[in-house]
């Protein structure tokens, strides 16, 4: 039993590299002729990609608390050491980082210089779980995901807030408002360009739902979206979302899965879209990192 388990999962990984999803000239969002294409492998663990106007990408290397930049012309660079080993970026309209500081679970703003502010530290006096990832409304609120993964760089072991919660932090604010609780694990978000929509992937309970923002920030008329959750995502400008994890899968903007992009290097942990013209989707896959020549731009 053990033998033929072994050489179905090696089958099944053939034909998951070689179908469709790998055939990208048959997917009409990819630029036909395109290859994904390996930038570097001298990671630990990346995450949190972010592109800025001008569409450099910003990504973390979470163990050795890095924020690289790869910018436009395809040089990479180390952006900032000691960076609150930083999880999940967002660029705010003003240029600045805002990340997800996981070594003392805070909220930061990260200048062009390097310089950071803590935007938030606590939730009426507890620690928070770990602030995961984030997205930032046209208002320039902060919705926030907060699961918990217990790091060895922590002092505490425990969590002194016991739900999982989506957070909101409205501009200036010091007190976060919890938007949703009902989560085994939350983990990635992103909203939509005109902030009508949120997506927040449960990757403990491998399911994303898609919320309606109502005019005061609030979330609403819960739906699931997708029976899949995610580390990371991001949307494009025809309504796609793509999820991470194993590989990058892509659903339609009525929740139909349309594609499965596989990525070698074990696991995708995040995903933006870059470049110039916000053309190159970059991905972030353990060691390593990726891009893919697209036909669709990112809006976030």
């Amino acid at each position: 039993m053990k033998k033929i388990k072994f050489k179905f999962l090696i089958l099944f990984s053939l034909i998951s590299l070689g179908g469709f999803a790998q055939d990208f000239d048959t997917l009409s969002f990819v630029k036909k002729g395109a290859k994904l294409v390996k930038i570097s492998s001298q990671f630990k663990f990346t995450e949190g990609p972010a592109a800025d106007k001008k569409g450099n990408v910003f990504f973390t290397d979470q163990p050795n608390n890095k924020i690289w930049k790869y910018d436009t012309k395809g040089q990479l660079s180390v952006f900032l050491e000691n960076a609150g080993r930083s999880n999940g970026l967002y660029f705010d309209k003003k240029g600045n980082i805002l990340s997800c500081a996981d070594e003392k679970n805070q909220l930061w703003s990260i200048d062009k210089k390097g310089n950071h502010t803590v935007l938030l530290d606590n939730y009426e006096g507890k620690l928070l779980n770990g602030p995961n990832d984030l997205w930032q409304d046209n208002k320039d609120g902060i919705y926030f995901t907060d699961p918990f993964y217990p790091r060895d760089y922590w002092t505490r072991k425990t969590q002194e807030i016991d739900k999982k919660r989506v957070y909101y932090l409205p501009k200036g604010a010091k007190v976060p408002l919890i938007m949703d609780e009902d989560f085994k694990q939350p983990n990635g978000i992103v909203g939509t360009a005109d902030g009508k929509n949120l997506f927040v992937a449960d990757i403990g309970a491998s399911k994303t739902y898609k919320y309606d923002i109502d005019e005061n920030g609030k979330l609403t008329n819960r739906q699931l979206f997708a029976k899949m959750g995610s580390d990371g995502m991001t949307l494009d400008n025809e309504g796609n979302l793509y999820l991470t994890g194993r590989g990058v899968t892509v659903f339609d903007k009525n929740g139909k899965q349309i594609a499965k992009i596989p990525v070698p290097s074990g696991w995708t942990a995040n995903i933006c879209f870059g470049g110039k013209n916000r053309k190159l989707l970059f991905i972030t896959a353990s060691e390593s990192v990726y891009t893919l020549d697209m036909n669709v731009k990112g809006v976030n």
